[in-house]
């Protein structure tokens, strides 16, 4: 299964807090989070943190109690720094 590292990297701050954010705010608590996205407590709290390699259908997981996902952006529009250009072939 595939990691989102290149997600964490580039924007994992920002998945991390707006997980922490909408979780807060709707007064769970990361076991309660856990339970409904199916996935582990400690997952919940790597995520929070913005471990660098985490799974991505989990992580989709756990945004989609938010009524989100993870999705292509484009590099130059949104200025995510340090992933560098596709290889050529």
């Amino acid at each position: 299964m595939r990691n989102v590292r290149a997600v964490m990297e580039g924007g994992g701050a920002d998945i991390a807090a707006f997980v922490r954010r909408r979780r807060k705010a709707r007064r769970m608590s990361q076991a309660s989070l856990a339970a409904r996205a199916g996935v582990g407590t400690r997952f919940v709290s790597e995520l929070e943190r913005g471990k660098p390699t985490l799974r991505l259908d989990a992580v989709n997981r756990v945004l989609a109690v938010f009524g989100k996902r993870v999705g292509l952006a484009d590099l130059e529009r949104d200025g995510v720094i340090g992933l560098g250009p596709p290889r050529s072939k």
